[in-house]
């Protein structure tokens, strides 16, 4: 298979939290400092500005070999040749995405629970997006958190990398991947941050010694 990605520290964009600052200047600090994914969410833009988002960020991206994903919205992927999408347990389903990608491209599925991954057993997706870990606002509509403890349920079900996501920050990453997760996505954390290339880079320290110590 020759999806090959880095689920380590991963990004989810959020324009709200950047404190003002343009988004291809932050994706930009982030991936200096160890983010080795990107996904671009944008539940309230018009699509021609989506699409030009998402063009500026393979732009960005490519010469560092960071994949870039989109959430959500199979055509802005395609439009702009990006590297895969993210879905929800209310978007597409994984199986429609994958025949409109192809088989080289990069599937994420959100669960949340128990019965959503296992549900998930058996999609066509790469890796799953368990959270929330814990509770979060920068997600309205998140649901109730899982804890570490429901980390843990959600990784003995799972038949594919998980990475974890919800209010996930330098604080509690290490516990987070104690338990087995492939990675930590995060938003505030980085996009909120006053640095954003350091905040990467602390979270890419810290995931890097977990994964040293398994």
């Amino acid at each position: 298979m020759s999806r090959r990605f880095d689920l380590g520290v991963y990004l989810v964009t959020d324009r709200t939290a950047l404190l003002g600052r343009d988004l291809v200047d932050v994706v930009g600090q982030a991936v200096a400092g160890g983010v080795g994914l990107v996904q671009l969410r944008e539940k309230n833009t018009v699509t021609r500005e989506f699409v030009a988002l998402a063009r500026a960020l393979v732009t960005l991206l490519r010469p560092y070999g960071v994949p870039l994903l989109i959430n959500d919205r199979v055509d802005v992927a395609l439009a702009v040749g990006a590297d895969g999408v993210h879905v929800g347990q209310e978007d597409m389903d994984p199986a429609d995405v994958r025949a409109l990608l192809g088989p080289e491209k990069i599937i994420g599925l959100s669960v949340t629970g128990e019965a959503e991954t296992r549900a998930a057993q058996g999609m066509p997706v790469d890796y799953l997006g368990a959270g929330p870990i814990f509770a979060t606002t920068t997600k309205k509509d998140a649901g109730a958190p899982q804890g570490l403890d429901g980390l843990s349920t959600m990784l003995a079900l799972a038949e594919v990398p998980v990475v974890a996501i919800g209010a996930i920050n330098a604080d509690n990453a290490g516990a987070v991947m104690a338990r087995g997760a492939s990675g930590v996505a995060v938003v505030s954390a980085i996009c909120a941050a006053p640095d954003p290339r350091a905040a990467a880079a602390s979270l890419r320290r810290i995931v890097d010694a977990a994964k040293a110590g398994h």
